[in-house]
């Protein structure tokens, strides 16, 4: 697994994550899902490079432009509800591309464990394909790789981009642990070390459905 993590790098990304982070800012639902969305559209960029290409002709009013543009087009997926204004942001770079979404949420118990449970998944086929699966947060890891699982039913992709904002170490070798022989980047906007035992990663920034879209019941 190849690790991109942003906050090593020179980039307006970092702005964007700490304003996430930020409880003042994060009151702004509205700036909230815009950092979100931002984000997805460089994280997008940043994929864009390392796709593959060809030469393709355009006739303009006076004669003919050669360019590079993609051979096929990624599938972009996300996890329901939090990862819509960062899945729409990646859509706003790739936007011809097809698309997948997973419902899956915390199912808690009364002696505060909880389990993943997973409840809807809508995917074209994904045999030699590109996939993007992002979520903001990879706490855990294990949503991720139920839902990566769920997807692979759909066709196993040529490679797989796994996007986060921000993710713990925990859950990227819970990633390691069980794709080992899967071909996958990482990216994210930074790594944090400690995770709660009711798998919240700190510092973090919370819950970022909750955050975008309002308390759920």
């Amino acid at each position: 697994m190849t690790i991109h993590n942003f906050s090593q790098q020179q980039s307006i990304l970092n702005q964007y994550v700490a304003e996430m982070r930020d409880i003042e800012i994060q009151k702004d639902t509205m700036r909230f899902r815009k950092n979100l969305e931002r984000t997805g559209e460089i994280f997008a960029y940043e994929i864009s490079k390392t796709l593959e290409y060809e030469t393709v002709q355009t006739n303009t009013p006076l004669g003919i432009s050669e360019t590079k543009q993609l051979i096929s087009q990624p599938v972009v997926a996300t996890v329901l509800r939090a990862g819509l204004p960062f899945h729409s942001g990646i859509l706003n770079v790739f936007d011809k591309a097809q698309n997948a979404f997973v419902g899956a949420y915390r199912k808690n118990h009364k002696d505060n464990s909880f389990e993943i449970a997973m409840e809807y998944v809508t995917c074209p086929d994904l045999t030699d394909k590109t996939l993007i699966l992002c979520d903001p947060m990879l706490a855990s890891g294990s949503s991720m790789v139920l839902t990566y699982k769920a997807l692979l039913q759909k066709g196993t992709p040529k490679h797989t981009h796994i996007v986060s904002v921000i993710a713990s170490t925990q859950g990227i070798n819970y990633l390691k642990a069980h794709f080992p022989n899967f071909n996958y980047t990482l990216w994210c906007g930074a790594i944090d070390e400690e995770l709660t035992a009711h798998s919240y990663i700190v510092p973090g920034l919370g819950d970022a459905g909750d955050l975008a879209f309002g308390e759920k019941m």
